[in-house]
């Protein structure tokens, strides 16, 4: 792609997610959105080939879908309020619209179906836009919205979420589903906190794209595509082979590890409004999710892929490649949890 239409593009995406969130107009916001979706499609289509064509047709049906009832839910909000201004909707059929649409965006259940197949049919680097910098429109969509946003859908939503984040992921083989059901899940328990402590749902977007930005970038750094792959990454450079089963079981949230820190959070602020019986089921259906990357983890490390003689030692006599990612990236994925007491969650 030509270096200028690739600068214009990825300004463009920066530029509609940036109106959305600075917007006060609804239309703005909807302009926003949409500048993000058209930017978007080539990135998706980089790679030229059929699987990226179908990954962007795919992407542009259910943003645009989600777009359009969100279009009809500012627009019906305007019918019954009389005023564009960005604020709580009063009527409940348009918040509900509203969330319906931010939930489609955001490629949570049960709108969850184009996240894997998407994710899999794009490059590495646009996957890592797609589930990252992606999520912050809607997610802030939400948040200004909570008020008065239908509690009751967006619970049901996350609980499904975190079921099919963890179940889709157990049977998969290719790191980019494994990480886009991973996605799913995450976005369940961000909503799930949502209403009780807005707040707490930033901090795990937070560690989540940081996570995420970390893996990512290690995966296309060496164009690791599959868990066989992965596996055999210890005979071309340990140091990344171990970052990158650190940060997956970060990513799992495996205690000491830093995305133990949101789940551990979000599971005591629930507790202390006194739902124990969802938590308690959060946390089961997050066994699956530690599960499958405990088996990519033991795979990689414990046992030895079928592999031809001249790969067995090639750290011994092929050039390294420098790692492409800063110290401070990898110490955040990873060792975030002792300094999570200096952050001022509750307030």
């Amino acid at each position: 792609m030509n270096p200028l239409a690739l600068s214009i593009i990825l300004f463009m995406i920066l530029a509609g997610t940036m109106i959305v969130m600075l917007s006060s107009h609804w239309l703005l916001t909807w302009i926003g959105f949409e500048m993000n979706l058209l930017a978007m499609i080539p990135l998706l289509m980089y790679s030229k080939n059929p699987r990226s064509t179908e990954a962007a047709v795919k992407y542009f049906m259910m943003q645009a879908s989600a777009s359009m009832i969100f279009l009809f839910a500012i627009i019906m909000n305007f019918s019954m309020s009389n005023q564009w201004t960005v604020m709580n909707m009063l009527n409940s059929f348009p918040s509900t619209l509203l969330t319906i649409s931010m939930l489609m965006k955001l490629g949570m259940a049960p709108f969850h179906f184009w996240v894997p197949e998407v994710t899999q049919g794009i490059p590495l680097k646009m996957g890592m836009i797609l589930l990252t910098w992606q999520k912050l429109a809607p997610m802030f969509i939400l948040y200004q919205s909570i008020q008065t946003s239908n509690n009751q859908l967006i619970m049901i939503s996350s609980m499904l979420s975190i079921f099919i984040g963890g179940w889709g992921g157990l049977n998969q083989l290719q790191l980019r589903k494994i990480l886009a059901y991973s996605s799913i899940a995450h976005m369940g328990w961000m909503l799930m906190i949502l209403k009780h402590n807005p707040t707490l749902t930033l901090f795990n977007l937070s560690i989540y794209i940081i996570i995420t930005l970390t893996m990512m970038i290690l995966l296309s750094s060496y164009n690791i595509t599959s868990t066989a792959q992965l596996s055999q990454m210890w005979n071309t450079n340990f140091t990344i082979s171990s970052i990158a089963l650190l940060t997956l079981m970060s990513l799992g949230g495996l205690p000491p590890l830093s995305g133990f820190a949101p789940k551990w959070l979000i599971i005591q602020e629930m507790t202390k409004n006194n739902t124990i019986i969802l938590p308690t089921i959060m946390a089961i259906m997050a066994l699956l999710n530690l599960m499958f990357y405990m088996r990519i983890i033991y795979a990689s490390s414990m046992t030895l892929f079928p592999s031809t003689s001249q790969s067995k030692m090639k750290w011994m006599y092929k050039n390294q490649k420098p790692l492409m990612l800063t110290p401070p990236l990898i110490s955040l994925s990873i060792l975030f949890l002792p300094l999570t007491p200096m952050f001022n969650i509750y307030h």
